[in-house]
């Protein structure tokens, strides 16, 4: 009797699933890019994945030296309470700009 209260809809497993596949075929796509994209692109792409794949961020900080490092934790840390669906969603327009803007 609570067993359907437990278990996400099917309608909701498909539609998750759906996004995951669209979500590892745009990062493919952002994996295999031949152009080079700008910093700040790198950054937006990378704090969305990792957003994405594991949520919110759970490394310490970098010190201030490790300039790549801080840049790169500055950008995950403020993706801080997106949902990973959410997330998931945002890296698939990036990825779409991207490939737009490149033509990858």
């Amino acid at each position: 009797m609570w067993d359907n209260h437990l278990t996400p809809a099917a309608g909701a497993l498909r539609k998750t699933n759906s996004i995951t596949a669209e979500f590892e075929k745009a990062a493919a796509m952002v994996r295999e890019m031949k152009v080079p994209i700008s910093e700040q692109e790198k950054l937006e792409i990378y704090s969305l994945y990792k957003q994405a794949t594991i949520g919110d961020i759970n490394i310490p900080c970098p010190c201030a030296t490790d300039v790549t490092g801080k840049a790169k934790w500055e950008a995950w840390n403020g993706r801080k309470g997106l949902s990973k669906a959410d997330a998931m969603k945002n890296y698939i327009a990036k990825a779409e700009e991207l490939k737009k803007k490149y033509g990858a």
